[in-house]
C-alpha cells in the first residue's frame, strides 16, 4: 500500500529545506536584526540570495519586514508568531544534527 505525503508537509519541507532558510530563521530567533547584521552572521551567503530568501520568508508570513523612514532608511527583520513557532522544530533538528551529522 502506497502512502502519500500530506501536501502541507511537503510544502513546509520545500520551504524550510532551501539553502540558508534555516540559518536565517536561527539568526532571527535572537531578535530583530538589520539586513547587514543577518548578512554578517551567516558566512558565505550573498546579499542577493539573502534578499531573495528574506522576501520568500516574508511572503510565507514567517518573517516581518519593517521600514523605518528615518534617514538613512533602516529595514528591520524579525520573526512573526508563525516564525517563532518554528523554534522547537529547529532545536530538534539541531539536536539531531549534533548526534548524527559528521
Amino acid at each position: 500500500m502506497e502512502m502519500k505525503l500530506c501536501p502541507k508537509y511537503a510544502s513546509a519541507f520545500e520551504l524550510l529545506g532551501k539553502r540558508w532558510i534555516g540559518m536565517i530563521i536561527k539568526v532571527l530567533f535572537d531578535g530583530t536584526c538589520r539586513f547587514k547584521e543577518i548578512n554578517e552572521r551567516i558566512p558565505n551567503i550573498s546579499q542577493k540570495v539573502l534578499t531573495g530568501r528574506l522576501k520568500e520568508l516574508e511572503e510565507h508570513g514567517i518573517v516581518s519586514r519593517v521600514v523605518l523612514g528615518k534617514k538613512p532608511v533602516r529595514v528591520l527583520y524579525s520573526l512573526t508568531e508563525k516564525g517563532k513557532e518554528l523554534e522547537d522544530v529547529m532545536n530538534a533538528v539541531g539536536a539531531w544534527a549534533v548526534k548524527w551529522v559528521e
